[in-house]
């Protein structure tokens, strides 16, 4: 899966910097707070990567760094990604697979435990074959780009636990120190009676490197492959590649029951290429009249502020305000310092691979990450289909959706 090396899919730069705001008031950064943790002295997992993109490699490099893995195999479309994870992590070639079906050799292989990294679309039958081949899944978000693909993921993640393996789906937020505190004392009541809320997702477009292909006349599969973020079908529109990351600390805020509805809006006015909108607005109503407003954008803010992944919730008895490599806190009657992790995209993909290694060698398959996450997707698509078609959605509705997006292969490398 493409991205930078360095950011949340290039956010961090593409916003302007403002997920490194200050620190608030006094409150602890992630790395004063916690120690870094020691090397794990259990056996090594012998690990394979579904999807050799920036992000991908980016990945295997920090199972590496673990010291539970040993990074064994590889497999994307395109030979020259492989061939990069090759030399980064010192692969043989023989253990390199390539084409469409090149994750399916990976999984014949010895690999005890596999991350899939490819673009959502594939998701879901990546993750069903993994499952079915006895692995051990670890999962990017987001994991599907349809209803039916997100109650795929659900099942191979039941199936998972039946078969006694590790299915978990990689969210930052969820795993931040910060995060979790604060969600903990909402649930417990520090809001009062919620009232209203917002969420936001506000950045320029990080998908910039992948206009070439698309401004060819006649783009081809490969072409799209390769621009996945720009591609409604491989990405399921920004709204669920990359704006599930508020959408779900809104779902994790409302204790992951559903929205009754949403109505929405949006278009792309400035991308010149791919078929992605570039914006977004909804309303998602709860019950007990809560509502919570969201938008987003992937196009140029002129300096605008603030901008980033935010959510602030508002009660009777205070405000919770969170952002994505900002700063997390409550204020009001019970307040909360809470504080800031500047590196949480790093940090929390490192504290998900330690609970991965843990959950493997301990045998814990309760696999507790994949009911909210599907929850979170389908929110996502809730939004999704009310903005596509102009009107409002329920959500028994959405789940009565079996529509199947589909990526044309005709052509491509088998």
């Amino acid at each position: 899966m493409e991205t930078r090396l360095t950011d949340r899919r290039g956010f961090l730069a593409a916003a302007g910097g403002s997920a490194a705001v200050a620190a608030i008031g006094g409150g602890l950064r992630a790395e004063e707070a916690k120690p870094q943790a020691a090397a794990p002295s259990g056996p090594k997992v012998k690990f394979g990567l579904i999807g050799c993109g920036n992000r991908g490699r980016l990945i295997a490099k920090l199972f590496g760094q673990h010291g539970g893995f040993d990074v064994v195999a590889g497999a994307d479309y395109f030979q020259d990604r492989v061939d990069e994870l090759g030399k980064e992590m010192n692969v043989p070639a023989d253990r390199l697979y390539t084409g469409l079906n090149g994750y399916k050799r990976l999984l014949e292989s010895d690999v005890d435990a596999v991350a899939i990294e490819t673009p959502p679309y594939f998701h879901p039958q990546q993750a069903a074959d993994a499952v079915a081949a006895g692995k051990h899944v670890y999962v990017a978000k987001p994991i599907a780009v349809d209803v039916p693909g997100c109650q795929s993921v659900a099942a191979s993640g039941q199936k998972a636990t039946e078969k006694k393996r590790v299915f978990l789906i990689d969210f930052q937020t969820r795993a931040d120190d910060f995060f979790i505190e604060a969600l903990k004392r909402v649930h417990d009541g520090a809001l009062g009676e919620l009232a209203f809320g917002e969420a936001v997702y506000h950045a320029e477009c990080p998908f910039k490197r992948m206009y070439e292909g698309l401004q060819k006349p006649n783009p081809t599969a490969e072409d799209r492959l390769r621009a996945w973020g720009l591609d409604k079908v491989l990405s399921g529109d920004i709204i669920t590649e990359q704006n599930i990351h508020t959408l779900d600390v809104m779902n994790w805020i409302m204790g992951n029951q559903p929205p009754l509805w949403a109505d929405g809006t949006g278009g792309r006015s400035q991308r010149p290429v791919g078929d992605c909108w570039d914006h977004f607005v909804c309303m998602f109503q709860y019950p007990k009249n809560v509502g919570i407003t969201f938008s987003s954008r992937q196009m140029t803010g002129h300096g605008t502020k603030p901008d980033g992944i935010r959510n602030r919730m508002f009660g009777t008895k205070g405000v919770l305000e969170t952002e994505y490599g900002g700063g997390v806190l409550i204020r009001g009657e019970n307040f909360y310092r809470g504080g800031e992790n500047r590196q949480i995209y790093r940090t929390g993909i490192v504290a998900n691979i330690a609970t991965f290694y843990k959950a493997i060698t301990g045998g814990d398959y309760s696999n507790q990450t994949v009911v909210p996450s599907v929850r979170s997707n389908l929110i996502t698509l809730l939004g999704r289909k009310a903005a596509y078609t102009g009107e409002r959605v329920t959500w028994e509705a959405l789940m009565q959706d079996e529509t199947r997006l589909a990526f044309d292969t005709e052509g491509m490398k088998a």
